[in-house]
């Protein structure tokens, strides 16, 4: 079964949970928090503003991103569970490429160029 969520709705699959603690202890299913991640799975067209022109939405699917943790509402469609919310739900998307010490240097190295270039000017 396909499904299409309307207007600015946005169906997630939350992220996968750590399945033991930081001391590795073992947490039962029912113990666990949810995590407030998840992947876009299906976004609708988007919005109308008060013109009636659609306004479309910023994720997509295949996004990673955060959200609240009492956004959404609980679903399941085959057999999965999955979350609907609005986008105004969203907190914000998680950029997949370089994380850590390699995008810390790539923007203090663009910085740096930035400064440089005005000095120069």
């Amino acid at each position: 079964m396909k499904f299409r969520p309307l207007h600015d709705r946005v169906v997630i699959r939350r992220a996968e949970g750590d399945i033991k603690s930081k001391g590795g202890i073992i947490i039962p299913d029912n113990a666990k928090e949810k995590p407030q991640q998840g992947e876009v799975i299906a976004v609708g067209p988007g919005a109308r503003d008060e013109n009636g022109a659609l306004v479309p939405l910023d994720v997509k699917a295949g996004d990673l991103i955060l959200f609240g943790k009492w956004s959404g509402t609980e679903v399941k469609i085959d057999g999965e569970d999955l979350l609907i919310m609005k986008e105004a739900d969203i907190m914000g998307v998680i950029d997949k490429g370089e994380t850590g010490e390699a995008a810390t240097e790539k923007t203090v190295a663009a910085k740096t160029k930035t400064v440089a270039a005005k000095k120069a000017a």
